[in-house]
């Protein structure tokens, strides 16, 4: 009979920056969070995450190993990260040499069930909701759709 390895949900060897709110149950280890930040409740964020200051995650979002957001950032409800973007054409299956790295320069907004695939976005983005993020955005504007593409420029 197969025995369940059941962990608690917590915060665990966390670097908190100043000012940081986080609303439980949230599920936070390895992590660090910058200054005048707030955490929903339902959150997700793995180690190795850089969260940057004065930044926004709501509830119900997954912020996996290898990713790095910048300062002034929000990231909706319901927003998905991805590390394994299945290069080989299967899981990795704990093999971390094939996880990527997501970077979100300063001043992104990820809009609501957003996914966001091993990617560069660039400062001053916005990414309507429920888009999917399939590669580097590397000029200012508004985003959306599945694969997202640009729809405007920000003035």
């Amino acid at each position: 009979m197969f025995e369940a390895g059941i962990k608690a949900v917590g915060i665990v060897d966390v670097e908190f920056g100043e000012d940081v709110t986080v609303i439980q149950p949230a599920n936070l280890y390895g992590c660090r969070i910058g200054d005048h930040c707030f955490v929903g409740p339902f959150v997700e964020i793995q180690k190795n995450v850089v969260i940057g200051r004065h930044c926004t995650i709501q509830s119900h979002s997954f912020i996996c190993e290898l990713v790095e957001i910048g300062d002034d950032c929000v990231v909706a409800h319901g927003v998905m990260f991805i590390n394994d973007a299945y290069r080989g054409g299967a899981p990795a299956r704990g093999d971390l040499s094939l996880w990527e790295r997501t970077r979100l320069g300063n001043r992104v907004f990820v809009g609501s069930n957003s996914t966001i695939l091993p990617v560069t976005i660039c400062d001053d983005v916005v990414i309507g909701a429920g888009s999917v993020v399939t590669s580097d955005v590397m000029e200012p504007g508004t985003y959306a759709g599945n694969p997202a593409r640009k729809i405007r420029s920000i003035a």
